[in-house]
């Protein structure tokens, strides 16, 4: 991991991808995230994929390098004590990370605790009714014009974009808030709605401007780019690739490593575009396309690869998973952000850390993702100062569990 959070707790309390993930970012940092899972495990705890012992992929991706309090929610003495985590004294402690909406969770029920806590509440929507990622993401218009699609059909893409986001905005408010409480005292009530990160999106990059000012919608164009030229071309071997030409420099590099000089010039002419300007290029997207296809059609990959590269263009091989970890020298243990790690019930397997780079040695590796309870009289030891005979009493009434009680491990 990356120091930089080195001792910042952070109690969370999640399930899905946005608050895991936002807790995840923090802890490949540094921060000590401890999450509270329900004994058994909670909603995602077995979502797909599975190994065959049970253990999830999804969710042990989400969860490296973080601590687990096994913790009967339902139970008030439960509550309480995770209510007292959250809440437990230190400049470096008192930070909530959530996307379970409870009111004995609120924040105004733990500022009733301590006043200078933070939390961060990922919600659906702002009004706090219920939204998920691609229930978002219906409403932004993308599945209108992601591959070919339209609002009689719309082509949901698979990638959780509006989760991910959020996730990152969710990271970087909770460190912004205990960098200010440090300055001033102050603690803070965050809250984060999918939707609005969505939607603010929306805005940010042009798009609601474009609708509400031009009175005019994103086209569906396929695999072309918006905006300037880039599409995917096949070669003779059948192997696809994705080209982009946006600058400038991308756009000769193109041309000149297509031997299309003559036949883009007379494209030109003919339409009457300059094809230096993006906006014309994207115009004649279907046009330039056209005029260079036969050139990838009649060369097989290896001689593509080789062209493309001594030309400096910007370009990628469409790749599955398996032919990524097999081929992509960008995955490698060589690649500070990787490294092989060894997961209980999963077995010994490539993981990525943080994806920021810094200066020396440091990596951005986080540990492998912890069983059910694993750090549950750790945590009850060290954060809250229970004694062995104090443990022992929560463990016989089953308000808490260790990872003996991981569903997976059995």
């Amino acid at each position: 991991m990356l120091p930089f959070l080195d001792r910042l707790r952070v109690i969370e309390s999640s399930a899905f991808i946005a608050a895991p993930l936002a807790g995840l970012t923090l802890a490949q940092f540094g921060a000590d995230v401890i999450r509270v899972d329900m004994i058994g495990g909670g909603i995602d705890y077995g979502r797909l994929p599975v190994m065959p012992s049970g253990r999830s992929l999804y969710w042990t991706g989400l969860n490296k390098g973080k601590r687990s309090i096994a913790v009967d929610l339902r139970n008030p003495q439960g509550r309480e004590l995770v209510q007292a985590l959250a809440t437990a004294p230190g400049e470096n402690a008192g930070v909530l990370l959530t996307n379970i909406a409870t009111p004995w969770l609120s924040h105004e029920a733990l500022a009733a605790l301590r006043s200078d806590i933070v939390s961060c509440t990922i919600q659906g929507n702002a009004d706090g009714s219920t939204a998920v990622d691609y229930t978002v993401n219906c409403a932004s218009g993308y599945p209108a014009v992601t591959g070919g699609g339209s609002l009689d059909a719309p082509v949901n893409h698979v990638l959780p974009a509006w989760d991910i986001a959020c996730a990152y905005q969710a990271a970087f408010a909770l460190v912004a808030a205990v960098d200010r409480r440090r300055r001033t005292g102050m603690g803070a009530e965050l809250k984060l709605a999918l939707s609005d990160v969505a939607f603010s999106t929306l805005s940010h990059l042009g798009v609601m401007a474009e609708a509400e000012l031009l009175k005019q919608e994103r086209p569906s164009i396929g695999n072309h780019i918006y905006g300037a030229f880039g599409r995917d071309f096949l070669t003779s071997d059948g192997k696809r690739i994705m080209v982009a030409a946006i600058s400038a420099g991308q756009w000769k590099a193109l041309v000149r490593a297509c031997e299309a000089e003559r036949e883009i010039a007379a494209l030109e002419s003919m339409m009457q575009h300059d094809f230096s300007r993006e906006a014309d290029r994207y115009e004649a997207r279907d046009a330039i396309a056209a005029a260079l296809e036969p050139w990838f059609a009649a060369r097989t990959y290896s001689d593509v690869e080789k062209t493309l590269e001594r030309h400096r263009v910007c370009w990628g091989l469409y790749r599955n998973v398996r032919d990524l970890l097999a081929n992509d020298p960008r995955v490698r243990t060589t690649n500070p952000v990787y490294e092989r790690m060894e997961t209980r019930g999963v077995g010994t397997h490539l993981a990525a850390g943080t994806p920021v780079r810094a200066s020396g040695d440091e990596r951005g590796s986080t540990g492998p993702a912890p069983l059910l309870g694993q750090h549950t009289d750790e945590v009850l030891s060290s954060v809250l100062g229970l004694d062995d005979g104090a443990i022992g009493r929560l463990h016989d009434k089953n308000i808490v569990a260790g990872p003996e009680r991981d569903p997976t491990m059995r």
